[in-house]
């Protein structure tokens, strides 16, 4: 489904990524771990063409490199970004709505969607997401996310700053979403989590892949344990 090869970005004058090579099968979760700085977020903005980057990114054998990232999401590739960024002085449903503002002919299948996955966001609907607690503004911004009919949905850190109960509803959110039919490109700093729901990972350091295995490899691999996991 996506193929990156020697992708090179950055900001300016910084160079960030160097020579990434990944590939995403259809279907599959595919976690890209590693600390923070190490060019993760800067992936998941060159995918979706919120910055320049050099190389190829192929997407279902269509180059993603001369399209504007509304025409991307369009295509079914949808970032949802570190830290939320939801609309604070919306409602819920508003900011739902928001996501959804190239599928209107879906809203109402893909509200009842998120509904059915997030039940305290349909008790919810009316209050504005600026009130709401880290975990539960995490999966508005995921539900936003899906109104946009994802069939890549890249996650940025979806559990940054939750208690570990949000932190287990966030992953089981995620593997839910993917058994109904949508790839994920998970990003993340919580290396166990991630590999546990994922078929394949990579490893990332200062900008450069260094491993890459199913996500059972690397849970069980020494390097793994003793960088990310405390072994």
């Amino acid at each position: 489904m996506l193929n990156i090869n020697n992708l090179n970005a950055g900001y300016g004058e910084m160079s960030v990524l160097r020579d990434i090579n990944i590939t995403i099968d259809e279907g599959e979760i595919v976690s890209v771990v590693g600390s923070n700085g190490a060019g993760k977020t800067t992936l998941l903005k060159a995918i979706s063409g919120l910055i320049k980057s050099k190389g190829t990114i192929t997407y279902n054998n269509e180059s993603l490199f001369s399209l504007q990232p509304h025409t991307i999401v369009q295509r079914g590739v949808v970032h949802v970004p570190e830290g939320r960024k939801i609309f604070p002085e919306m409602t819920v449903l508003e900011n739902l709505i928001m996501g959804g503002y190239l599928h209107q002919k879906d809203r109402q299948k893909n509200l009842e969607r998120v509904f059915s996955l997030f039940p305290k966001l349909a008790d919810r609907r009316n209050q504005l997401g600026g009130t709401m607690s880290g975990g539960e503004q995490q999966m508005l911004a995921i539900g936003r996310g899906l109104m946009g009919n994802p069939k890549l949905l890249l996650l940025d850190e979806p559990s940054l700053g939750l208690s570990p109960l949000f932190t287990d509803v966030v992953f089981s959110s995620i593997h839910t979403i993917n058994k109904s039919g949508v790839t994920v490109l998970l990003v993340e700093q919580n290396v166990y989590q991630s590999l546990k729901i994922s078929n394949r990972g990579y490893v990332i350091e200062t900008g450069t892949i260094v491993l890459t295995g199913t996500g059972e490899e690397l849970l069980n691999n020494r390097e793994v344990k003793k960088a990310f996991l405390g072994m």
